[in-house]
């Protein structure tokens, strides 16, 4: 197989179809054995019934259907997992990613390169919060890690299989697919292109799972919040120790002492707040490294059309021996 896409596929019932033409049109310009993955991440409308009437109708579409919503990092894993292709594309079904980007994709990437990444231009249709929250991540993300993680870009590229083995051997449970592709290095660029607003349907990205896979790309490639409780916990320390001497000082060479209610409940209520935010950041990675120890798999699949072998993965990627 020359190319395979993968598309995780979450309500996108208003979307598959026009999806599907768009992207099998471009497919036809290109003389590359290729095959499309949709997988179904746990949609409610009708999404997995137009995948298999498309699987059935084209040979090219294949679909996996998870047992229940594993989330759009796992939906990806899977694909990855699954397909076969020797240049893997990763795209969204909501027809933000232009289809008709992927011949320049792959001529790029048949240049030499491991990884090209399609670069947001501009951002059509989104609020100017979540433009301003996107961009402030990014930025922090850029600043906070020491992968260079490529400002204002997603999860729209191609890769080669080189790529796609190292992804095999990285089986945190935590995913963030495009900071895991930064770190395993490779010759890596870059194709500019400006991002459509959604077709239709409502977004599957709410801004609760924005804000928890921002947490998974910073704990999963950056210590510095610990770094930062460590230091927030001496420099409150610090302050302590000096309103402790203060205190002494006050109370035998001054005389000047009283109840002092407000500053000890301001005190208290301090060292609390800070107390409180030290444990969370700690247990954020305490409960990272309690679901690695576990070793569940990342998803379960519970119908696909792809071969048997291909079913057996249930989230465990077969071991890759070391030699080669």
């Amino acid at each position: 197989m020359d190319l395979s896409v993968v598309i995780p596929i979450y309500n996108e019932e208003t979307n598959l179809s026009a999806l599907n033409t768009r992207l099998t049109a471009v497919l036809n310009t290109l003389p590359l054995q290729a095959e499309i993955i949709y997988v179904n991440d746990g949609s409610q409308d009708k999404s997995l019934e137009l995948m298999r009437h498309l699987a059935a109708h084209d040979p090219r579409v294949h679909y996996v259907n998870f047992s229940r919503n594993f989330g759009h990092q796992i939906a990806i894993t899977a694909g990855l997992d699954i397909c076969s292709g020797a240049a893997v594309v990763v795209m969204d079904g909501d027809l933000q990613d232009p289809p008709e980007l992927i011949p320049e994709l792959y001529a790029k990437l048949q240049e030499g390169y491991e990884v090209v990444y399609a670069k947001r231009r501009s951002r059509q249709g989104e609020s100017a919060v979540k433009k301003l929250t996107a961009k402030f991540f990014y930025r922090l993300l850029a600043r906070i890690t020491s992968v260079n993680i490529p400002l204002d870009t997603g999860d729209f590229r191609i890769v080669s299989r080189k790529v796609v083995r190292a992804l095999k051997q990285m089986p945190e449970q935590n995913k963030f697919i495009r900071g895991q592709i930064s770190w395993i290095g490779y010759r890596q660029t870059f194709l500019e292109f400006d991002r459509s607003e959604r077709a239709g349907g409502t977004p599957g990205y709410t801004y609760s799972k924005l804000i928890r896979l921002a947490m998974d790309g910073i704990t999963s490639f950056s210590d510095l919040p610990l770094r930062i409780a460590s230091i927030g916990g001496f420099a409150v320390s610090g302050v302590a120790f000096a309103v402790m001497l203060y205190a002494v000082y006050a109370r035998f060479f001054m005389q000047n002492y009283g109840v002092g209610w407000p500053s000890l409940m301001v005190s208290v209520l301090f060292l609390g707040g800070v107390q409180l935010m030290a444990i969370g950041i700690i247990g954020e990675y305490i409960a990272r490294l309690g679901a690695n120890s576990r070793q569940r798999p990342l998803y379960i699949i519970d119908d696909t059309d792809l071969a048997e072998e291909g079913s057996e993965y249930f989230g465990r990627p077969p071991q890759l021996n070391p030699r080669g």
